[in-house]
């Protein structure tokens, strides 16, 4: 079970819940060092001068906001410092929201709550309000000296957390360079035909059914080569081919999905 990385209370009204806060995401990533292709020896980072090659010792190093090329604004540690929000030990929830009013490009990262001792009761009654409600309420705390914002949900009993990304931090559809519909729009029949598709494709969502397939391979050839073998590479992926005949691709793939769901239930 992981160890809580911060503890404090969820406050709404004048209701306080004590809680612990859990990591609830570990991504998994191959990580590789760099090495002496010669020997194998591992290579240092060093922190240089690009003008004469010397190496700056980390007690000189400053913190520099570019304002234009090769002009910087230093800014000393105590400045950023005084700017730090009040530590605080509340996570304070401004207001109730649905779930669906949320795009899920402002989630960043998720947590889970757990109730701290003796506040089970007050927990438990926040978590089933918020799952009868179907409500995700909207919350600041401050960890590690930086303000969060953040949407708190109810699942399966459990408070879950997720902090968010601010309004501009978020690129919306509006600011990219998108068809114009109107002239690009589909008739009817392809509408029609994508639907069906979309349909013949669709299922109940099992995360269990899905695996990091490229981590696998790496893991795999990292285990082959430390065990001596010889890896043979395979042949470079093929160049997807460009849709010309927008209804025939959408009819072959209609058949080719109806196909592989009668082989499933015949299996």
């Amino acid at each position: 079970m992981p160890r809580p990385i911060w503890s404090g209370a969820v406050s709404f009204g004048l209701v306080n819940v004590p809680v612990k806060l859990t990591t609830a995401q570990s991504p998994k990533d191959v990580r590789f060092n760099q090495l002496d292709g010669q020997d194998g020896t591992r290579i240092a980072t060093k922190r240089v001068r690009p003008d004469t090659g010397e190496e700056v010792p980390y007690e000189r190093l400053v913190k520099g906001y570019e304002l234009s090329p090769n002009r910087y604004v230093v800014i000393e540690p105590s400045e950023l410092d005084s700017l730090d929000p009040v530590a605080s030990r509340t996570i304070d929830i401004e207001e109730f929201v649905s779930l669906d009013e949320i795009d899920p490009l402002y989630f960043e990262k998720g947590y889970y709550l757990l109730p701290d001792k003796g506040a089970e009761k007050a927990y438990a009654l926040l978590a089933k309000a918020m799952e009868e409600t179907g409500r995700v309420a909207i919350a600041r705390f401050v960890m590690r000296t930086k303000q969060y914002l953040a949407a708190i949900r109810a699942k399966d009993g459990a408070l879950v957390l997720s902090t968010m990304l601010y309004a501009d931090e978020v690129t919306t559809a509006g600011q990219l360079d998108l068809p114009d519909l109107e002239k690009v729009a589909p008739t009817d029949r392809e509408v029609k035909m994508a639907e069906q598709l979309i349909e013949s494709l669709s299922s109940d969502f099992d995360p269990a059914r899905y695996k990091d397939e490229h981590r696998e391979k790496v893991l795999a050839l990292i285990e082959a080569k430390a065990e001596g073998q010889e890896i043979v590479t395979s042949a470079t992926a093929e160049e997807p081919t460009r849709v010309v005949d927008l209804m025939a691709a959408l009819e072959a793939s209609l058949a080719a999905a109806k196909q592989s769901r009668s082989e499933s239930k015949s299996a």
